[in-house]
């Protein structure tokens, strides 16, 4: 990871969009919905659910919340029939865009996103054509005022971890999709707090941008992020870190 951590800048722009509450319980709603449809109701047998249930618990969101979004998903109870799909893109300097939506109506949703896109630098792209820059890890971000370098990599590896890279003021810890639950309770395990888990996208080649492509990016970004169907994004640009605290401000 050259230059600014991708992984510190999704936790800055995902604090600032999870201080609107309401969208952060209409996206994690939908996720949970999708996995009790997809997996069953049962969160000891669907990971996927299992996980989704306990991002919706960190993010307090209320028990019956919950409870409603899993009756919703294995039709106990009515409610939208939500469908998932990835839409590719460009961004400002040809950066590289992944957009995983959860929408109940695609026609609006991909208008909705192809207008952002060409308002701001981008456009919409064919299927398959940038998604090939990236593959699916685990990342868990710890604190590294919190924990030693070499306690955490002994424990990380321990518990089955690809890699541990040092970003800034955190350490990022890499992971594959399928032990990503088992790495993160083993550093709880071991007495490590963790900041931030979840399985993402991951570039493996960046671009660089500065100055204009550089802000129009990172509004463009925020403006897909605050979208209601958009449940993550990712990117592949390099922006200098000057730049992305100003914007980000």
């Amino acid at each position: 990871m050259s230059g600014h951590s991708k992984w510190a800048t999704t936790k800055h722009r995902k604090a600032a969009v999870d201080a609107k509450r309401g969208k952060v319980f209409t996206r994690l709603g939908k996720e949970i919905a999708v996995a009790a449809r997809m997996g069953g109701g049962d969160a000891d047998a669907n990971p996927r659910l299992r996980l989704a249930v306990q991002k919706a618990r960190e993010a307090n969101m209320p028990a019956d919340n919950i409870k409603r979004a899993v009756q919703r998903g294995t039709g106990e109870i009515p409610g939208a029939v939500y469908e998932e799909i990835v839409y590719e893109g460009y961004g400002p300097g040809g950066v590289a865009l992944l957009m995983e939506v959860t929408t109940d109506n695609r026609n609006r949703t991909v208008g909705e996103l192809r207008h952002a896109l060409t308002k701001h630098g981008g456009k919409m792209g064919e299927t398959g054509c940038v998604s090939w820059m990236f593959h699916r890890k685990g990342m868990i971000s710890v604190d590294a005022s919190k924990v030693a370098e070499d306690t955490l990599i002994e424990a990380a590896l321990n518990a089955g971890a690809e890699d541990v890279k040092r970003a800034d003021d955190t350490f990022d810890v890499v992971t594959d999709p399928e032990v990503f639950e088992a790495v993160r309770d083993g550093l709880q395990a071991a007495g490590i707090p963790v900041e931030q888990a979840e399985v993402r996208m991951i570039p493996e080649t960046e671009v660089k941008l500065d100055g204009r492509e550089a802000e129009q990016m990172l509004r463009l970004l925020e403006l897909i992020e605050d979208h209601d169907d958009v449940q993550a994004v990712s990117a592949n640009f390099d922006i200098p870190d000057e730049i992305l605290e100003r914007v980000l401000a």
